[in-house]
């Protein structure tokens, strides 16, 4: 049993190492969790302590084998979670992650693999995310960035990297969700802004933020 607060930082630093090779970083810690050097550092000793991660000064950290464990379980938790609110509550895919930060630190192994069972066991979340299996094994899309593609290509969106509340909104708004395929019309020279059609029927163009923010499956 570990705190909410415990689970949180593993989480963290899980993420953070899917990113990175090598040690975390104190001050990466600090910028995930929106909190103060010192306050990761007491943290990062605790949960050194109970060999939940390897740390050695200014060095920064790496999850252990049980850490890394309780990090994915806590993910799959959230994930199942927002699947959950999503395809049987009908909570927008921009109003789950919240109320799944909540319901992530439920310890119930049972209820977790029932509501696993009662969802058909999904591979990925509203936001395109995988989904970890109970025995902690990830299948990964094989996916790249909607920016990366050249004038012509087809793909379907899979996901998004920017998870905040006002990109999924503004995605929403302009109906270029997970399912959606895509056609690249044209990429301007100026700006990287790309016009694409979107289900073969909707004209759009998005900026280059946009579009390297939105991951997607190329359709062969």
């Amino acid at each position: 049993m570990y705190s909410f607060t415990e689970e949180n930082y593993l989480k963290a630093i899980y993420k953070l190492s899917d990113n990175k090779a090598g040690e975390i970083t104190t001050n990466a810690i600090a910028d995930a969790m929106q909190t103060k050097a010192a306050s990761v550092t007491d943290m990062v000793k605790k949960l050194a302590e109970k060999q939940l991660l390897k740390y050695e000064k200014y060095k920064g950290v790496k999850l252990s084998a049980k850490g890394r464990k309780v990090a994915i379980d806590t993910v799959r938790k959230h994930r199942l979670w927002e699947t959950f609110l999503h395809n049987k509550l009908n909570f927008k895919w921009d109003e789950v992650h919240e109320i799944a930060e909540q319901l992530e630190h439920i310890q119930s192994e049972t209820l977790i693999d029932k509501l696993d069972d009662f969802l058909g066991y999904p591979a990925h979340d509203p936001h395109g995310d995988p989904i970890p299996g109970k025995n902690g094994e990830i299948k990964m899309h094989d996916v790249v960035t909607l920016s990366n593609l050249k004038k012509g290509d087809r793909c379907v969106v899979v996901g998004v990297v920017d998870h905040r509340t006002i990109f999924l909104k503004h995605l929403q708004k302009i109906n270029l969700m997970p399912g959606s395929k895509i056609q690249v019309s044209t990429i301007n020279e100026f700006d990287q802004s790309h016009n694409i059609k979107v289900n073969r029927n909707i004209e759009l163009q998005i900026s280059f933020d946009v579009a390297k923010n939105i991951l997607v499956k190329i359709d062969s």
